[in-house]
């Protein structure tokens, strides 16, 4: 096993039985209940520390990607769910961080610059949060931030079809086709000319956020 430390959090213990039960489980649902289909697989770098950037679409949406990858890859997920005994227990166990969701969190920030740079590639989604009606929304700056600080590649992937299985405010399950789409890996986006802060790590969520569109 190894360890994940988070600044003034315990410390937190990945299990790959738990990661390769939970991933197991994940490949039937989603391969038989929706009909799975994954494009550009050859995309995906053999190892190495990079961004997975993604549209945001649904709950189905996180394990829908680790499915599609053939190691561990990591996760963030809101602090709060981590002081719950039974998702407090599972999650640190299938490589989720801890991010505060309602303020800057320089801790989470800084627990996924040491994450992709220890070698470990992990999930953000640019819109931030998931989309009400399936489509594309505009970027939010954090993404930006975060590779401007890691320096770190990009991975664009696209998702179709998972709001459409479990809409944003539902509490139902359609089991309609998912796709995923993995695109080629991006260098680390540079902000474009003369632009600083927030705009500057806007400028470049959009270039993620274009390349994710273009999928």
């Amino acid at each position: 096993m190894s360890q994940v430390e988070s600044d003034g959090l315990q410390a937190r213990t990945y299990s790959p039985l738990w990661y390769n039960v939970g991933k197991t489980a994940f490949i039937w649902i989603y391969r038989i209940a929706f009909r799975l289909r994954v494009h550009g697989a050859e995309n995906i770098p053999p190892r190495g520390g990079f961004l997975i950037a993604s549209n945001h679409e649904s709950y189905l949406d996180p394990a829908l990607i680790g499915v599609a990858f053939p190691y561990p890859i990591h996760y963030f997920a809101r602090k709060t769910l981590f002081d719950g005994p039974i998702l407090g227990f599972l999650l640190p166990r299938v490589n989720v961080l801890p991010i505060e969701q309602d303020r800057p969190d320089i801790r989470g920030i800084r627990n996924a610059i040491r994450t992709v740079e220890s070698g470990q590639p992990l999930v953000v989604f640019p819109e931030g949060s998931r989309s009400p009606d399936g489509q594309l929304q505009p970027a939010e700056p954090g993404v930006g931030l975060l590779v401007a600080k890691a320096s770190a590649p990009v991975l664009p992937v696209r998702i179709r079809g998972a709001h459409a299985a479990l809409p944003r405010g539902s509490g139902r399950i359609h089991f309609r086709p998912l796709s995923l789409t993995i695109g080629p890996l991006m260098k680390p986006p540079v902000p474009a000319p003369g632009l600083r802060g927030q705009d500057a790590y806007r400028s470049v969520s959009d270039q993620i956020m274009a390349a994710i569109a273009s999928l």
